[in-house]
């Protein structure tokens, strides 16, 4: 009696007390998922170490959060009449005494720096004392701001476009917490669309904080759509193909259970609900289906065989087992290779996934069967499906073509191949921070608009260490900061800068009596009274508490991208990197380039290397497993060809479709790897039983695994198709490129499982026949003949 017949009398003899211990562990998982929480920080993709995250976190010690700035903006002429200009003013005194807001910018709070030559000193006094009443007083004002304040073009206002925009800066303390979402959505929107109702205004809003919160509600809904969507999409296709009400609620009772599970170890180890562990639910439904359908076709197929169920429920648990064992270990394998990348964010993925999967093979082993053996046998219609004609049809193609048509097949893997590899060279990577987002919400579109007016949303920081106090003031630091303002000024795709150089030329402005002519840097013979002005007066202090530290050593330079990809970030650097280099000497300063965005991108091409290296780790790991199964080196390359073909297709598409490598279609290649291998599996488990059982006779082994295991590959790979193309329904691209492409590529893997595998069998037949290099196994994944007629 081998070891997966006394695991199937240990199910059976103790089905209640499994089923018991089934549902002790469920009620447990279950309480685990009130400390679910939803992730309220950007996915960081590098190692905490990873001198990227080192600069930016020093960044944050010395300046705190960079993106908590909410930011408003409105386009509209009417809005410069008297009514509608004060309204809009107002709108953000409305926030100011809100316990979540640390201070907010808007025209009304407009300040001009004055000299008061008296007292030699810096004043600040209001851009207009009251509420103009007439629209002459508001264009004004509006004059004086577009003409006569340079240093607020940009900030508050767009003097080409007439835009106008107002800033509310969120407590640091709060942005990273749920506090956040409630003030956006409880207090923010129902106070902008309240304005824009009663004053027909269109106000537009962004910001990080903004787009955070409104993204991760958005993961938040679409995590449901994707179970019942998976569920539902899962249940017809199953239905479809065994025509049993019974079969389809004993699998959506698995899945289920699973779907519990995997909620709840998200709950149990504490991890945060990221873009990526919002897809391990539904995953688990995709992956645990085709188990079902593997157990539930044998038990019928043995019960058209012989009727008996105590035996057909014992050889499903003795001759399955195994063999989805094994599939189960590598598909877990392929995504448990994330766990050996240093990102945070993957190796949780991996560990989630992996665990769910070995989860849900466990938990089909036990039920089905257990569920079965309390039920009637299945009725004579239920089991009409195994003779279905169109099925038989497929099964009789696929054998001629392996059959007659061997030379076309490799003619068409070549020329695949080298399609593909064409391909692969048109990839390109995105490090963009906003690609995925959907395109259709406002969000996204009030994104675009900040981006045309302002030059973006996305914070770039320069950090300067002049490496000793007070060293930001000099003249020659701030000339030098100068040139980095200049270069960043030459790209489009950057805003103007805010630094600390800004207001020491509104200073220069204020000191020749509010001229906009001299909105520059002092000279040298200019700088000693103006800079004796500045110390006199105590106006400046609050402006330059954002812009220097408190010791006068360190300062930041701002300014805002727009949505780009690596590439010309990169560019952007190089330069930044050169004027750097140049204007500060490493000796006397450290000068670094960071920011949310730039950490961001960073951790893209982080994880394109680690895609090698964890997608090459998935390839060795499961040759292993073949090399271990089969004891055969032959079979590994055998075995694997047929797997990586459809990884190359699916590389080649994404270069010809222009889908990037980015974060999300990274998974693409390990989760389809891991998935597709599992038919190899059943395919190889069932070539080498009739192998043995046909004296090592070659050819009518192949057709007859061909026969035996075609019907249910070609089950679950339509059950994954449609599963995986459920993710196509989401309203992130990166989703959407996830479910397309994973799907096609296992629509290919099981194309090329079922007529490039069995013809490279047949090729190598007079080795495999001549040489027997299939030893006797380390695990028998499938029993002998002998074996079964013993039971």
């Amino acid at each position: 009696m081998n070891f997966w017949t006394k695991v199937a009398g240990i199910i059976l003899r103790n089905r209640h007390l499994i089923l018991i211990i089934i549902a002790i562990i469920t009620g447990l998982l279950a309480s685990q998922m009130k400390y679910m929480k939803f992730s309220y920080t950007e996915a960081n993709l590098l190692p905490e170490n990873d001198e990227a995250n080192l600069e930016y976190n020093k960044f944050l010690e010395i300046f705190g959060e960079e993106g908590n700035l909410v930011i408003l903006g409105i386009k509209d002429s009417t809005v410069f009449t008297p009514k509608k200009f004060n309204a809009w003013n107002n709108l953000v005194h409305q926030f100011e005494n809100l316990d979540e807001i640390d201070f907010t910018v808007s025209i009304a709070d407009v300040k001009k720096l004055k000299a008061d030559r008296n007292k030699r000193k810096f004043i600040l006094e209001p851009l207009y004392e009251k509420d103009p009443t007439t629209t002459k007083e508001v264009f004004e004002i509006k004059k004086q701001l577009f003409e006569k304040l340079p240093f607020y073009d940009n900030l508050l206002f767009n003097k080409e476009t007439g835009t106008l925009q107002t800033a509310i800066y969120i407590k640091k303390e709060i942005i990273n917490t749920p506090a956040r979402r409630d003030f956006i959505f409880d207090k923010l929107i129902p106070t902008i669309e309240k304005f824009e109702k009663e004053n027909n205004l269109d106000v537009r809003i962004s910001g990080m904080p903004y787009i955070r919160t409104l993204n991760a509600q958005n993961i938040q809904d679409e995590i449901l759509l994707f179970v019942v969507g998976a569920l539902g999409i899962t249940a017809i296709i199953f239905f479809f193909f065994f025509r049993s009400f019974r079969a389809t609620f004993i699998t959506l009772l698995v899945v289920l259970i699973g779907v519990i599970w995997a909620f709840g170890f998200i709950g149990l180890f504490r991890y945060e609900i990221t873009v990526l562990s919002a897809l391990i639910p539904p995953l688990i439904i995709v992956i645990g289906v085709p188990n079902a359908v593997f157990l539930i076709n044998k038990y019928q197929q043995e019960i058209k065989k012989h009727g008996q169920q105590a035996k057909a429920l014992q050889r499903v648990i003795s001759k399955i087992g195994n063999a989805t064992l094994m599939t189960n270990i590598t598909t877990a394998s392929g995504f448990a290779t994330f766990v050996f990348v240093k990102s945070n964010l993957l190796r949780e993925f991996g560990i989630l996934a992996s665990v769910n999967i070995i989860s849900i093979f466990i938990l089909a082993l036990l039920i089905i069967p257990i569920i079965y053996s309390f039920m009637p046998l299945p009725k004579k219609k239920h089991l009409n499906h195994l003779e279905t004609k169109w099925i038989e049809n497929v099964v009789n193609w696929m054998e001629k073509t392996v059959k007659e048509q061997r030379i076309s097949i490799y003619i068409a893997s070549v020329v695949v191949i080298i399609l593909g590899i064409i391909g692969v060279y048109q990839i390109r990577v995105s490090g963009s921070l906003i690609e995925d987002m959907p395109k259709s919400t406002g969000f996204y579109k009030d994104i675009k608009f900040f981006e045309k007016e302002f030059g973006g949303i996305m914070p770039l920081e320069i950090l300067i260490d002049t490496k000793k106090d007070k060293g930001v003031m000099k003249l020659s630091t701030l000339k030098k900061m100068d040139k980095i303002n200049e270069t960043i000024e030459s790209f489009p795709e950057l805003s103007k800068p805010i630094s600390v150089v800004n207001l020491v030329k509104y200073s220069k402005q204020a000191y020749y009596k509010g001229n906009p002519k001299y909105y520059q840097l002092p000279t040298s013979q200019e700088q000693s009274y103006i800079f004796s002005y500045t110390k006199n007066s105590n106006s400046e202090a609050g402006m330059l508490k954002n812009f220097v530290d408190s010791t006068g050593r360190y300062a930041r330079i701002t300014t805002f991208m727009k949505d780009i990809g690596t590439d010309k970030m990169d560019i952007i650097q190089e330069r930044l990197k050169a004027v750097i280099n140049k204007e500060f000497p490493s000796d006397k300063f450290t000068v670094s380039v960071t920011g949310k965005a730039l950490v961001f991108i960073k951790g893209t091409n982080y994880l394109i290397n680690n895609l090698v290296l964890s997608l090459s780790l998935a390839i060795i790991l499961i040759a292993l497993f073949m090399a271990w199964m089969f004891r055969s080196p032959q079979m590994i390359l055998i075995s694997l060809l047929p797997n990586i073909l459809p990884l190359l297709i699916t590389a080649g598409l994404m270069g010809f479709l222009d889908i990037p490598i980015k974060p999300s279609t990274i998974l693409v290649f390990s989760i389809a790897f891991g998935i597709s291998v599992d038919d190899t599996i059943h395919f190889l488990a069932k070539y080498r039983q009739e192998l043995m059982d046909s004296k090592w006779k070659v050819k009518p082994s192949v057709y007859a695994a061909l026969r035996e295991t075609g019907v249910s590959m070609f089950y679950t790979s339509i059950v994954l198709f449609f599963g995986f193309l459920v993710f196509t329904l989401s309203s992130f691209g990166g989703t959407i490129a996830l479910g397309g492409l994973v799907s096609i590529t296992l629509l290919l893997a099981m194309v090329s499982n079922l007529l490039l595998l069995p013809s490279l069998l047949l090729t190598f037949e007079k080795k495999i026949a001549n040489k027997r290099v299939f030893k006797e196994p380390s695990i028998k994944i499938i029993p002998t003949k002998d074996e079964i007629s013993e039971e």
